[in-house]
């Protein structure tokens, strides 16, 4: 299974297209797609260049979670930097 990811433009905050075809900060929200229609589904957002930068595809487990080499990489971009708790988004989540 697949979700969408970006950063959008306006903040530059990480955000995952959910299943209203809208975006949003939270994971858990992101809308799963089967291997198949990801293709389709990646096209289309990133046909909304207006809105986010640099759409892409990551993988997800059957149960919702990152799965693949993803993980790490994608836990970065959520929570910011990994030097100093007290800066990037994981400061404000505090």
């Amino acid at each position: 299974m697949k979700a969408v990811t970006g950063n959008r433009l306006s903040d530059g905050a990480v955000v995952y297209l959910n299943d209203e075809d809208q975006w949003t900060e939270n994971f858990a929200d992101a809308a799963r797609f089967a291997d198949e229609d990801s293709d389709a589904v990646l096209a289309a957002a990133q046909a909304r260049a207006g809105e986010i930068a640099d759409a892409y595809l990551i993988d997800v487990d059957d149960k919702g979670a990152l799965a693949g080499r993803t993980v790490v990489r994608e836990t970065i971009r959520t929570l910011g930097p990994t030097v100093r708790a007290d800066l990037g988004y994981q400061a404000s989540r505090s």
